[in-house]
């Protein structure tokens, strides 16, 4: 397994990691275990799960399965979703955000949290506030380090700016939605990710699925698939991005690889991804996701997906 620096700093993380979307979703506990553990086997280290994954179950799932071995594993977990009804049950307030470690302490078996995020920025509290609440929980140990989540690259330069100009834990981190197929981040996120230092963590790399190359054009998705059951998600199956991939799929094939393998290893060539979050439902996704960091993308290689997918010169 290939590990990356987070970011800028010295925590090592594994190239592919495990997302726990899944975990109470689709994953029961004893799944989530099966998973975790096969991943850490193998050298993945890096799971992500979040608060609001299936209300702290996902949470509660991760931290059994690690019991025992959590000094293996590089724990990432988020805040800002709505926990209960009350009007401070949500945000990135002060008291938010200390109530929200605690739960997910708790809920984690653990007394550290290895990467804490927030889940999204919160137009209603001041970045200093959430800034000076996050920078409190690492110097009392509770997180190691601090991330965020869907932020714009002018909302990090500011937390990054408020952090410098007070002294506090700056974010070392960001999970933006980034794959082949979306590559909004390529136009002001990345490069400022790159100059500053911060470690991309991709989310959604097989674009929902689309890039797996189970949907075919011409055809109706299956009925127990992600887009058979998401209106939302059918309308971005257009015959044209279907006829695409389906073209990426071959051509990976005959180069002995899957078309999610090719979605993997096409984020790896970003030398500012860290690590991609990778869902899965079971031990033997894992370990498919793993052999994508194994696959070396070459210059001609990205020319030629470029050029399949109809996009311009690479970035």
């Amino acid at each position: 397994m290939e590990y990356r620096r987070l970011g800028e700093s010295g925590l090592k993380v594994s190239a592919i990691g495990v997302g726990g979307n899944t975990f109470g979703n689709g994953a029961d506990e004893g799944q989530t275990a099966r998973i975790i553990n096969r991943a850490l086997d193998i050298g993945v280290n890096f799971v992500d799960t979040a608060d609001i994954y299936s209300r702290g179950v996902s949470e509660t799932y991760v931290g059994k399965a690690v019991a025992g071995r959590r000094h293996e594993a590089i724990i990432a977990t988020k805040v800002r979703g709505r926990m209960g009804d009350l009007p401070n049950d949500e945000g990135l307030s002060r008291r938010h955000i200390i109530d929200g470690v605690e739960a997910s302490l708790r809920r984690l078996g653990t007394d550290y949290i290895d990467l804490y995020q927030v889940h999204n920025v919160d137009p209603t509290t001041p970045i200093f506030e959430t800034l000076a609440a996050l920078d409190d929980l690492v110097h009392h140990g509770k997180v190691r380090y601090i991330g965020c989540s869907n932020f714009a690259a002018w909302q990090i330069c500011e937390a990054l700016w408020a952090a410098d100009r007070k002294n506090l834990t700056p974010f070392i981190s960001v999970q933006p939605r980034y794959n082949l197929l979306d590559r909004a981040i390529e136009r002001e996120l990345l490069p400022f990710c790159r100059q500053y230092g911060i470690g991309i963590i991709p989310y959604s790399p097989l674009a929902s699925g689309i890039l797996t190359g189970k949907y075919k054009p011409g055809e109706p998705p299956p009925p127990n698939t992600r887009a058979g059951r998401s209106p939302r998600l059918r309308e971005q199956l257009t015959e044209d991005r279907l006829s695409r991939v389906e073209r990426l799929a071959e051509w990976a094939r005959e180069r002995g690889h899957t078309a999610g393998e090719l979605a993997l290893a096409w984020l790896l060539t970003r030398r500012e991804v860290s690590t991609i979050i990778a869902g899965a439902t079971k031990p033997e996704q894992v370990e498919e996701n793993a052999k994508a960091a194994e696959w070396r993308l070459t210059e001609d290689d990205l020319k030629q997906i470029d050029e399949i997918l109809g996009v311009g010169e690479r970035r």
